[in-house]
């Protein structure tokens, strides 16, 4: 079933947000990049997080769930999937960047062959050497399981 999302103007300058779709609501955290929106899996646009069994996956997630605790979060959702997840950019009400916010705390690396960069200024000193996982796997050191085609 096709979750039910509001039809919104984009700026077509921004290129994270190319697709007008959005899906709001109390989410659920899966880990540090993904949140459950009205039984709809989404994967945070932009940025990579370690795995929860990865050292700082599991304080990626709880910061993720300290962001997200009592808040609407809007998922402004984008063209594609990523192992059967909706990719989006992630907001507050406020119009907090739920990305830009574990890329600040050094829990998550901007991914630039999806952001275009766009975080990657806001990465801590020293943050690619201590998530070397996540690093080395954006730069094709480290194998990426391959999702299976159903």
């Amino acid at each position: 079933m096709e979750p039910a999302l509001a039809q919104t103007p984009t700026q077509p300058a921004d290129p994270i947000a190319p697709n007008p779709r959005t899906l709001s609501g109390k989410c659920y955290v899966i880990d540090g990049d993904t949140i459950v929106i009205n039984k709809t899996h989404i994967r945070v646009a932009g940025i990579d997080c370690p795995e929860l069994d990865q050292p700082w996956g599991k304080k990626a997630k709880f910061a993720m769930v300290g962001l997200c605790k009592g808040q609407i979060v809007t998922a402004h959702i984008q063209e594609g999937m990523s192992y059967d997840r909706v990719i989006a950019r992630c907001t507050l009400a406020d119009g907090t960047d739920l990305a830009a916010k574990l890329v600040e705390a050094g829990l998550a690396l901007d991914w630039a062959k999806f952001s275009g960069g766009r975080y990657r200024h806001l990465e801590p000193a020293g943050v690619r050497k201590r998530l070397w996982r996540v690093a080395a796997k954006h730069r094709g050191k480290l194998a990426i399981p391959q999702a299976q085609d159903s």
